[in-house]
């Protein structure tokens, strides 16, 4: 892969940097990738409970999670996406997944830092986590916003008939509904918010065709990266915790174990 970093994992189409995203974004080229999915910290580490997996357990997720103030977080979303336009190929398309907690600063962001928002997919889980509160609704959704650049006729990939396909021959509708990531997919370990697969196979799907270069600027365990490989995509990767490079790697290496 011709690109600039020094990446700390490069198998050819599967690389991943050790760095904060900010820095490693701006060693890219203009117009580097065909498409960008991102996974932002929520900032909801406020040393409050939640449950996982039938128990209560600490919201804190790491210190790239603590809370910020409003005006902080809005500035935080506006940088790195100002970022990932400068990165985006005109033809590329960003996928970007947040709850309530940060989506709003993010679809302001985007329009602000020269996007145009092409569709709302909200994602319905079917298993989620009960509100141990008992003062809220139980939260089930996420919302991931899809964005192309805001310019005059360029076009963008989208795959209509195959997701149609996919779909019952029939036109697929902005909700889509999983499960939670299931158990086979955290075997390698786990990290606090990570996506099924599934989900992420659906929007490399939609959005890119074969040998694109697909970027995660947050990527965690890589499920962005694992969907990539599966689907004969290049793949980047950025994160400033070690220990979840050394996890997507050792996900990447059971993946094409499997493929053998």
């Amino acid at each position: 892969m011709e690109l600039s970093n020094n990446f700390y994992y490069n198998n050819g189409s599967f690389c991943l940097i050790y760095d904060d995203t900010f820095n490693a974004l701006k060693q890219f080229e203009n117009k580097t990738f065909d498409m960008i999915f991102a996974d932002p910290p929520y900032f909801l580490s406020n040393d409050g409970i939640t449950c996982s997996g039938g128990k209560m357990v600490s919201v804190n997720k790491g210190l790239w999670d603590t809370a910020l103030s409003v005006k902080e977080k809005h500035e935080f979303n506006k940088k790195w996406i100002k970022e990932c336009y400068r990165t985006l190929k005109d033809t590329g398309t960003i996928w970007i997944s947040g709850t309530l907690h940060n989506i709003y600063s993010i679809g302001m962001a985007l329009e602000e830092e020269g996007f145009k928002i092409i569709n709302n997919i909200t994602w319905q889980k079917t298993n989620p986590p009960p509100n141990l509160a008992c003062k809220t609704f139980t939260h089930s959704t996420e919302t991931i916003l899809w964005a192309k650049k805001d310019l005059k006729k360029n076009k963008y990939t989208f795959n209509y008939e195959l997701m149609k396909e996919i779909n019952g021959n029939k036109q697929m509708k902005d909700v889509w509904t999983t499960s939670l990531t299931k158990p086979s997919e955290k075997k390698q370990g786990k990290h606090p918010t990570q996506k099924p697969v599934e989900i992420l196979e659906r929007i490399i799907l939609a959005s890119t065709k074969e040998n694109d270069l697909v970027l995660d600027p947050f990527c965690g365990s890589s499920t962005t990266g694992v969907a990539a490989t599966k689907l004969n995509r290049r793949y980047v990767g950025i994160d400033n915790e070690k220990e979840y490079l050394e996890l997507s790697i050792r996900r990447y290496k059971e993946l094409k174990e499997d493929k053998l």
